[in-house]
């Protein structure tokens, strides 16, 4: 009788240490390659204009007030009443004299909401008002 003795196979074993070198390497790349856009957290559908701008034009950035198409006020994306919108224009005017108001109102938000920013504006004595709008489609 011939008994053959059998050598245990040993399991093979993974280097952790090279999957983890390609992992930072594909994190990486997937940083360098991503693009970051800034993007607005309130969804308006803005006027078109010819004479648009594009953003970042200004090396001051103006205070934001924006209007949906329901009429709410935002003061820098918090939603306001037109009482803490006032109080708050006077407050930033006080502050900065050379204050300029960007009105970011909303294609159907009513003409009547956007007449009320500009007074209070004219109230609180910023002297500088600019809307925004997007570029006209080329046809």
């Amino acid at each position: 009788m011939h008994f053959v003795v059998q050598k245990r196979k040993q399991t093979p074993a993974v280097i952790i240490v090279a999957l983890i070198d390609v992992l930072i390497v594909l994190v990486i790349f997937l940083l360098v390659t991503t693009t970051f856009k800034q993007q607005s957290s309130l969804k308006l559908a803005l006027p078109e204009s010819s004479q648009a701008k594009k953003p970042g034009a200004n090396e001051n950035p103006p205070l934001v007030v924006s209007i949906d198409a329901n009429g709410v006020y935002y003061l820098d994306k918090q939603p306001e009443t037109f009482d803490q919108l006032k109080a708050g224009l006077m407050a930033q005017a006080a502050k900065n004299p050379q204050l300029v108001l960007a009105i970011n109102a909303d294609e159907k938000a009513p003409w009547g909401k956007v007449v009320k920013v500009r007074d209070a504006a004219a109230d609180a004595k910023i002297k500088t008002l600019v809307a925004y709008t997007k570029e006209a489609g080329k046809p």
